[in-house]
């Protein structure tokens, strides 16, 4: 990877819609498991018990499997791991010893609730002797998910996918999606138990609460059967009778106090807020001046590109040398059109149909796993100069965002960037380059 050049007078559009694009390289490589696990190694990693096996779910899940992988076996010569995860199709990741599963997210299918339920049967029987390392990420919610008894894996992908076009914040489906599962909600836990659990986290949640990425399936938290239900009824989802029915039972969610968890461990490996700081370091160190406005954004991602969009347009007023913008969290997007395009690319759309083209102005914004929403494209980039480029194609800004149509729109201007999988994932990762005015 090459390293950050210096802004210059003489670069040309190319060169600074490269420059964003170098520097989210340069924040995604921050928050890899590659770069993180060494860093765990000795001190961090448990002494091998009896036996030691391996669980886990998200995007980064096979990663992380890997690299734990790689620096157990460093660490303990021959000592015995095993263990499965469960990833996203196409995230996967080469392991000798820890089986990789793939299934389908962000809609979970048979092969996410098969994954959950040999990890249920796995962790049967531990000792208290025993480890059980759990290696969790975002996406991990929908990769593992195993419906309560009594309901079933269609009623779960039913409210699982009204909450995605709800424009619900991830907290909200999350408290869903524990309260209608066999695994999540710490369950998974207390099925290892008398066991040693630890978790190696990668957060996608804004705030990093551990209880909110994946849904816990190791970490239980305060939310009740009723939390989940009245948001249900607050997005005005359709609740199968079967659904009402358990979330108005008692609640046996297992209870944080429980004296089961005090000797269980929970470790947070990477964030988004690590992510916008390799790039403000970077950033800084080739001078150019860099305002973080904060980690754990959230909001309908249009309404939040236009708000960036006027902050940019303030800020240019104001500055005399390059100034980056830089942000993270999870937008939402309330879905009432029938088009394509993940929550960066909207929110891209919404800062670009405000900006009108105001000279100066660039910006990118990616899904730092590589896949924005259900597409092929980690996210977007525009400069000043595409405005005229879409007015020239005759690409309406505003029709486009009103069929929730992002990804179309930049598709036609050239503008998408693609990964594929990075295999990591801290959530959005946004940047707004300002140049003075001239």
């Amino acid at each position: 990877m090459k390293p950050l050049p210096p802004l210059t007078a003489d670069m040309d559009v190319p060169s600074l819609n490269q420059w964003l694009c170098n520097l989210a390289e340069l924040a995604v490589a921050a928050v890899h498991p590659d770069n993180l696990m060494p860093a765990l190694v000795p001190a961090a990693l448990p002494e091998p018990g009896r036996r030691t096996l391996v669980v886990g779910a998200g995007k980064a899940s096979a990663a992380m499997a890997a690299a734990l992988e790689r620096a157990w076996l460093e660490c303990y010569p021959g000592a015995d791991i095993e263990g499965l995860v469960v990833t996203r199709y196409g995230h996967g990741a080469h392991c000798a010893h820890i089986e990789v599963l793939e299934a389908a997210h962000p809609m979970p299918d048979k092969l996410g609730e098969q994954a959950a339920r040999r990890m249920l049967n796995a962790v049967a029987g531990f000792s208290e002797e025993d480890v059980v390392i759990a290696l969790i990420s975002g996406g991990g919610s929908a990769l593992m998910s195993l419906p309560a008894p009594g309901l079933t894996l269609a009623q779960k992908q039913s409210i699982n996918r009204a909450l995605l076009r709800s424009g619900a914040p991830i907290r909200d489906i999350n408290t869903v999606r524990r309260h209608l599962s066999a695994i999540k909600g710490g369950r998974l836990a207390a099925a290892a138990h008398p066991a040693r659990v630890i978790t190696y986290l990668i957060s996608d949640v804004p705030g990093d609460d551990p209880t909110l990425i994946a849904s816990g399936p190791t970490l239980p938290d305060t939310s009740t059967p009723a939390d989940a239900l009245a948001i249900l009824e607050h997005y005005g989802i359709d609740i199968p009778a079967q659904v009402r029915a358990h979330l108005q039972a008692a609640n046996t969610a297992p209870d944080p106090a429980d004296a089961e968890f005090s000797g269980d461990r929970a470790v947070m490996l990477a964030k988004a807020a690590d992510a916008l700081e390799a790039a403000r370091d970077v950033a800084a160190a080739v001078g150019v001046e860099v305002r973080v406005l904060g980690d754990n954004l959230e909001g309908e991602a249009r309404e939040l590109g236009a708000s960036h969009a006027a902050l940019a347009l303030l800020s240019q007023q104001q500055a005399a040398q390059p100034l980056l913008i830089l942000s993270g969290g999870e937008t939402s997007v309330t879905v009432t059109g029938n088009g394509r395009g993940g929550r960066n690319v909207e929110y891209l759309l919404g800062m670009f149909s405000a900006l009108e083209g105001a000279p100066g102005i660039y910006g990118l914004a990616i899904d730092t796993d590589g896949i924005d929403g259900s597409e092929d494209n980690a996210g977007a980039c525009f400069s000043p100069q595409d405005w005229q480029k879409a007015r020239a194609q005759g690409l309406s800004p505003e029709n486009y965002l009103s069929n929730n149509d992002a990804y179309s729109f930049f598709a036609e201007l050239g503008n998408l960037i693609v990964t594929g999988p990075t295999r990591t994932n801290v959530n959005d990762f946004r940047a707004i380059l300002v140049l003075p005015e001239k």
